[in-house]
């Protein structure tokens, strides 16, 4: 019984300094990974979507339209773009469409990009242009998406055509980026309000209490601290919090009011959400419609660009996210 306690013991030990090793081996990589992600690259991408619907008449014709049809195909396209190519010389020209996609997380994290993109299509924007947000959001925190949303406002502030396209969902946080738009459409099943505001934490003083461990907390101001997780919270504090919350309920209403006023926002900010078609008639969008439907058509008047900030990884990025994946 001895030998097999000591053999044991000498087994986790090593199991345990293994652990501690592998922890600290992928400790070290993250941080070079992340040094090396510091030093990347950050670059622009301007991608036609024009050519993108070409490319798809092409393919598919040649597969499907006899040879003699799909030769004539091709040469109407080239007359097309002939015209296009004129057209665009002259003041009265086509407009540019530009494309942007904006997939939330509860943090807002996709507003970097998101900046860079807008700083770099207002550089060349004119009023006879808009732009697209593709937005998918189920929202997060106030001032992320608050960041977010005035990042939209410099669209409209420089007077070019802002629309938002909600395929699956805009909630919260995503609505309020959303609001700011002059136009929004909406897929029939799209996700559209919860307009309102939540925080919830657990609170471990009584299973702390039950273990017999202290938690002191030392804090200069009354309220710098309302609930906690770990000390026990008072009535004073909670009435404290539920103030807050409702403070920036109130911010938020106000906010929908100011950039939508057609909306009845006694009626749409209980922090219920709705679907496309009762979204419609509750007037949080303005039309019924799938992204993909309107940048196609308006691909047949336009010159559509779809814009992105994209990091370039470094080798270093390139061989651990290979050996991720691999894992």
């Amino acid at each position: 019984m001895i030998e097999f306690l000591t053999d044991y013991g000498l087994f986790t030990a090593k199991l345990v300094t293994i652990v501690v090793a592998v922890l600290f081996l992928f400790g070290l990589l993250l941080s070079m990974v992340s040094h090396a992600r510091q030093s990347s690259d950050v670059h622009l991408r301007v991608k036609s979507l024009n050519q993108k619907y070409d490319d798809m008449r092409v393919a598919m014709s040649a597969a499907t339209l006899p040879r003699k049809a799909f030769k004539q195909t091709l040469k109407r396209l080239k007359a097309h773009h002939k015209q296009e190519e004129k057209r665009m010389e002259q003041d009265d020209g086509p407009k540019n469409l530009y494309v942007l996609t904006f997939n939330g997380d509860i943090h807002a994290t996709a507003v970097a990009s998101l900046r860079a993109s807008i700083t770099s299509i207002l550089t060349v924007a004119t009023p006879r242009d808009e732009v697209l947000v593709q937005l998918e959001s189920v929202g997060g925190t106030i001032h992320g998406y608050g960041l977010a949303a005035s990042q939209l406002r410099r669209i409209r502030d420089k007077g070019v055509q802002l629309t938002v396209a909600v395929d699956k969902v805009a909630a919260s946080g995503g609505y309020m980026m959303a609001c700011v738009a002059n136009r929004i459409i909406a897929a029939p099943f799209a996700i559209i309000g919860s307009i309102g505001v939540v925080a919830q934490l657990p609170n471990f003083n009584r299973l702390l209490k039950n273990l017999d461990i202290d938690f002191e907390q030392i804090t200069a101001g009354e309220f710098k601290r309302t609930l906690t997780l770990f000390g026990e919270n008072t009535e004073k504090g909670r009435e404290k919090f539920r103030e807050g919350i409702e403070e920036a309920h109130q911010l938020f209403k106000a906010f929908i009011v100011e950039q939508r006023g057609q909306v009845d926002i006694d009626r749409i900010a209980t922090g219920e959400h709705w679907y496309g078609k009762r979204a419609l008639e509750l007037k949080l969008v303005d039309e019924l419609r799938t992204s993909d439907d309107y940048l196609y058509e308006a691909s047949q008047s336009a010159r559509v660009y779809a814009v992105s900030y994209h990091y370039r990884k470094s080798w270093l990025e390139k061989f651990f996210s290979s050996f991720a994946r691999a894992a």
